[in-house]
Protein backbone atom coordinates (compact mmCIF):
# COMPACT_ATOMS: atom_id res chain seq x y z
CA UNK A 1 0.00 0.00 0.00
CA UNK A 2 1.35 3.63 -0.16
CA UNK A 3 3.12 5.13 2.67
CA UNK A 4 1.88 7.87 4.47
CA UNK A 5 4.24 11.25 4.53
CA UNK A 6 5.03 13.99 7.26
CA UNK A 7 1.91 15.90 5.84
CA UNK A 8 -0.27 12.66 6.10
CA UNK A 9 -1.08 12.79 2.14
CA UNK A 10 0.22 9.09 0.93
CA UNK A 11 3.20 8.98 -1.05
CA UNK A 12 2.43 6.61 -4.32
CA UNK A 13 4.38 3.69 -3.93
CA UNK A 14 5.34 3.40 -7.89
CA UNK A 15 7.25 0.21 -6.81
CA UNK A 16 3.93 -1.64 -6.46
CA UNK A 17 2.65 -0.40 -9.66
CA UNK A 18 2.31 -2.06 -12.70
CA UNK A 19 -0.89 -0.23 -14.44
CA UNK A 20 -1.76 3.09 -14.65
CA UNK A 21 -5.46 3.61 -15.24
CA UNK A 22 -6.66 7.28 -15.62
CA UNK A 23 -10.21 9.02 -16.44
CA UNK A 24 -10.25 11.71 -18.92
CA UNK A 25 -12.89 14.94 -18.14
CA UNK A 26 -11.66 16.32 -15.17
CA UNK A 27 -8.81 14.00 -14.61
CA UNK A 28 -6.99 14.92 -17.58
CA UNK A 29 -8.80 17.03 -19.46
CA UNK A 30 -10.37 20.31 -17.90
CA UNK A 31 -13.78 19.98 -16.77
CA UNK A 32 -14.81 23.23 -17.40
CA UNK A 33 -15.47 22.86 -21.51
CA UNK A 34 -18.47 19.90 -19.90
CA UNK A 35 -19.83 21.98 -17.02
CA UNK A 36 -20.07 25.06 -19.37
CA UNK A 37 -21.64 23.63 -22.35
CA UNK A 38 -24.49 21.46 -19.71
CA UNK A 39 -24.69 24.51 -17.10
CA UNK A 40 -24.60 27.26 -19.91
CA UNK A 41 -24.47 26.60 -23.73
CA UNK A 42 -26.89 23.69 -24.13
CA UNK A 43 -29.85 25.48 -22.24
CA UNK A 44 -29.14 28.56 -23.97
CA UNK A 45 -29.48 26.87 -27.09
CA UNK A 46 -32.02 25.01 -26.53
CA UNK A 47 -34.25 28.31 -25.67
CA UNK A 48 -33.72 30.15 -28.25
CA UNK A 49 -34.39 26.67 -30.87
CA UNK A 50 -37.57 26.17 -29.13
CA UNK A 51 -38.68 29.99 -28.61
CA UNK A 52 -38.80 29.43 -24.88
CA UNK A 53 -37.62 31.52 -21.46
CA UNK A 54 -33.47 29.91 -20.30
CA UNK A 55 -35.51 30.12 -16.88
CA UNK A 56 -37.69 27.34 -18.25
CA UNK A 57 -35.19 25.35 -19.80
CA UNK A 58 -32.68 25.54 -16.90
CA UNK A 59 -34.65 23.14 -13.71
CA UNK A 60 -36.61 21.13 -16.96
CA UNK A 61 -33.37 19.54 -18.28
CA UNK A 62 -31.29 19.57 -14.79
CA UNK A 63 -34.45 17.35 -14.02
CA UNK A 64 -33.91 15.01 -16.65
CA UNK A 65 -29.99 15.04 -15.91
CA UNK A 66 -30.13 14.03 -13.05
CA UNK A 67 -32.94 11.08 -12.99
CA UNK A 68 -30.49 9.15 -15.01
CA UNK A 69 -27.26 10.67 -13.44
CA UNK A 70 -24.53 7.44 -12.51
CA UNK A 71 -26.14 5.42 -15.19
CA UNK A 72 -24.29 5.20 -19.00
CA UNK A 73 -27.25 6.67 -19.90
CA UNK A 74 -26.04 9.95 -18.33
CA UNK A 75 -22.86 9.81 -20.46
CA UNK A 76 -24.62 8.79 -24.18
CA UNK A 77 -24.89 11.76 -26.46
CA UNK A 78 -27.31 9.20 -28.49
CA UNK A 79 -29.19 9.25 -25.60
CA UNK A 80 -29.60 13.01 -25.15
CA UNK A 81 -29.58 13.54 -29.04
CA UNK A 82 -33.03 11.92 -28.67
CA UNK A 83 -34.36 12.84 -25.65
CA UNK A 84 -34.03 16.11 -26.51
CA UNK A 85 -34.20 16.29 -30.65
CA UNK A 86 -30.64 18.03 -30.78
CA UNK A 87 -27.72 17.42 -32.55
CA UNK A 88 -25.49 17.35 -29.66
CA UNK A 89 -22.08 17.34 -31.44
CA UNK A 90 -22.64 20.00 -33.45
CA UNK A 91 -23.93 22.10 -30.00
CA UNK A 92 -20.08 20.45 -28.37
CA UNK A 93 -18.52 21.87 -31.71
CA UNK A 94 -19.82 25.47 -30.95
CA UNK A 95 -17.44 25.84 -28.40
CA UNK A 96 -14.80 23.68 -28.71
CA UNK A 97 -12.25 26.75 -27.73
CA UNK A 98 -13.10 25.37 -24.47
CA UNK A 99 -11.30 21.79 -24.76
CA UNK A 100 -7.77 22.04 -22.37
CA UNK A 101 -5.25 19.77 -20.93
CA UNK A 102 -5.11 20.22 -17.43
CA UNK A 103 -1.34 21.47 -16.49
CA UNK A 104 1.41 19.18 -16.33
CA UNK A 105 -0.44 16.17 -17.52
CA UNK A 106 1.43 15.41 -20.55
CA UNK A 107 4.71 15.23 -18.98
CA UNK A 108 3.01 12.87 -16.56
CA UNK A 109 2.30 10.38 -19.25
CA UNK A 110 5.27 10.85 -21.05
CA UNK A 111 7.03 9.65 -17.92
CA UNK A 112 4.98 6.98 -16.86
CA UNK A 113 4.83 5.49 -20.41
CA UNK A 114 8.60 6.15 -20.56
CA UNK A 115 8.56 3.80 -17.13
CA UNK A 116 7.21 1.06 -18.88
CA UNK A 117 3.88 0.36 -17.49
CA UNK A 118 0.86 -0.25 -18.72
CA UNK A 119 -1.36 3.05 -19.49
CA UNK A 120 -4.98 3.18 -20.22
CA UNK A 121 -7.32 5.72 -20.67
CA UNK A 122 -10.50 4.78 -19.28
CA UNK A 123 -13.40 7.02 -19.58
CA UNK A 124 -17.57 7.22 -19.43
CA UNK A 125 -17.03 9.34 -22.00
CA UNK A 126 -19.04 8.53 -25.62
CA UNK A 127 -16.96 7.85 -28.22
CA UNK A 128 -17.93 10.90 -30.44
CA UNK A 129 -17.24 13.06 -27.32
CA UNK A 130 -13.69 10.93 -27.12
CA UNK A 131 -12.98 11.10 -30.47
CA UNK A 132 -13.57 14.74 -30.57
CA UNK A 133 -11.27 15.39 -27.44
CA UNK A 134 -8.55 13.24 -28.43
CA UNK A 135 -8.23 14.99 -31.81
CA UNK A 136 -8.44 18.40 -30.21
CA UNK A 137 -6.44 17.61 -27.40
CA UNK A 138 -3.51 14.95 -29.03
CA UNK A 139 -3.18 12.79 -25.88
CA UNK A 140 -4.07 9.78 -27.16
CA UNK A 141 -0.52 8.74 -28.36
CA UNK A 142 0.53 8.52 -24.68
CA UNK A 143 -1.69 5.26 -24.01
CA UNK A 144 -1.50 1.50 -24.68
CA UNK A 145 -5.19 1.40 -24.24
CA UNK A 146 -7.95 3.40 -24.58
CA UNK A 147 -11.32 2.21 -23.09
CA UNK A 148 -14.91 3.73 -23.32
CA UNK A 149 -17.47 2.33 -20.84
CA UNK A 150 -19.96 2.18 -23.85
CA UNK A 151 -17.91 -0.42 -24.98
CA UNK A 152 -18.31 -2.26 -21.99
CA UNK A 153 -22.00 -1.67 -21.75
CA UNK A 154 -21.96 -0.01 -18.66
CA UNK A 155 -20.94 3.64 -16.61
CA UNK A 156 -17.54 2.81 -13.94
CA UNK A 157 -19.65 3.67 -11.02
CA UNK A 158 -22.10 1.10 -12.27
CA UNK A 159 -21.80 -3.09 -10.85
CA UNK A 160 -19.75 -4.99 -13.29
CA UNK A 161 -17.54 -2.82 -14.83
CA UNK A 162 -14.51 -3.32 -13.51
CA UNK A 163 -14.89 -7.26 -14.37
CA UNK A 164 -15.96 -6.70 -17.58
CA UNK A 165 -12.75 -4.08 -18.05
CA UNK A 166 -10.46 -6.90 -16.60
CA UNK A 167 -11.77 -9.47 -18.84
CA UNK A 168 -11.01 -7.45 -22.28
CA UNK A 169 -7.39 -5.83 -20.81
CA UNK A 170 -6.27 -8.11 -17.83
CA UNK A 171 -4.59 -6.35 -15.15
CA UNK A 172 -3.97 -6.75 -11.07
CA UNK A 173 -5.73 -4.59 -8.85
CA UNK A 174 -3.50 -4.90 -6.12
CA UNK A 175 -0.70 -3.63 -8.64
CA UNK A 176 -2.88 -0.67 -10.45
CA UNK A 177 -3.13 3.01 -9.74
CA UNK A 178 -6.27 4.66 -10.67
CA UNK A 179 -6.93 8.84 -10.73
CA UNK A 180 -10.63 10.06 -10.92
CA UNK A 181 -11.96 12.88 -10.29
CA UNK A 182 -15.53 11.31 -9.67
CA UNK A 183 -16.29 9.76 -5.89
CA UNK A 184 -18.72 7.50 -6.81
CA UNK A 185 -16.46 5.87 -9.32
CA UNK A 186 -13.74 6.17 -6.96
CA UNK A 187 -15.81 3.95 -4.63
CA UNK A 188 -16.64 1.35 -6.99
CA UNK A 189 -12.84 1.29 -7.94
CA UNK A 190 -12.00 0.73 -4.14
CA UNK A 191 -15.00 -2.37 -3.88
CA UNK A 192 -13.47 -3.93 -6.82
CA UNK A 193 -10.03 -3.65 -5.31
CA UNK A 194 -8.18 -1.18 -6.97
CA UNK A 195 -4.93 -0.49 -4.25
CA UNK A 196 -3.89 2.82 -5.35
CA UNK A 197 -6.76 5.33 -6.02
CA UNK A 198 -6.61 9.16 -6.30
CA UNK A 199 -9.08 11.62 -6.96
CA UNK A 200 -8.63 15.47 -8.42
CA UNK A 201 -9.36 18.68 -6.34
CA UNK A 202 -10.05 20.96 -9.20
CA UNK A 203 -11.52 18.66 -11.84
CA UNK A 204 -13.05 22.56 -13.44
CA UNK A 205 -9.88 25.28 -13.30
CA UNK A 206 -12.82 27.48 -12.52
CA UNK A 207 -14.37 26.19 -10.13
CA UNK A 208 -14.34 25.49 -6.43
CA UNK A 209 -11.76 22.48 -5.21
CA UNK A 210 -14.05 19.06 -4.15
CA UNK A 211 -14.44 17.47 -0.99
CA UNK A 212 -12.38 14.15 -1.85
CA UNK A 213 -11.17 13.49 2.32
CA UNK A 214 -12.25 9.59 1.93
CA UNK A 215 -9.41 9.41 -0.51
CA UNK A 216 -6.33 11.15 -1.34
CA UNK A 217 -6.00 13.67 -3.87
CA UNK A 218 -3.85 15.71 -6.56
CA UNK A 219 -3.97 18.93 -6.73
CA UNK A 220 -2.03 18.37 -10.09
CA UNK A 221 -0.19 15.60 -11.37
CA UNK A 222 3.49 16.47 -10.08
CA UNK A 223 2.23 15.76 -6.75
CA UNK A 224 2.06 11.81 -7.93
CA UNK A 225 5.95 12.25 -8.04
CA UNK A 226 8.21 10.39 -10.85
CA UNK A 227 7.53 6.22 -11.20
CA UNK A 228 10.63 4.50 -10.81
CA UNK A 229 11.25 2.12 -14.27
CA UNK A 230 9.29 -1.16 -14.01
Amino acid sequence: MDRPTKTGFPALAWEQVETVMLDMDGTLLDLHFDNHFWQEHLPVRLAQMRGLDEAEVRPWLRARTNAVRGQLSWYCLDYWARELGVDIMSLKREIIHLISVHEHVEPFLDAVRRSGRQVMLVTNAHRNSLDLKLACTEIGCHFHRVVTAHDLGCAKEEPGFWDRLRERIPFDPERSLFVDDNLAVLRAARDYGIAHLRAVRRPDSRGDEVETDEFPAIGDFRELGKPSEV
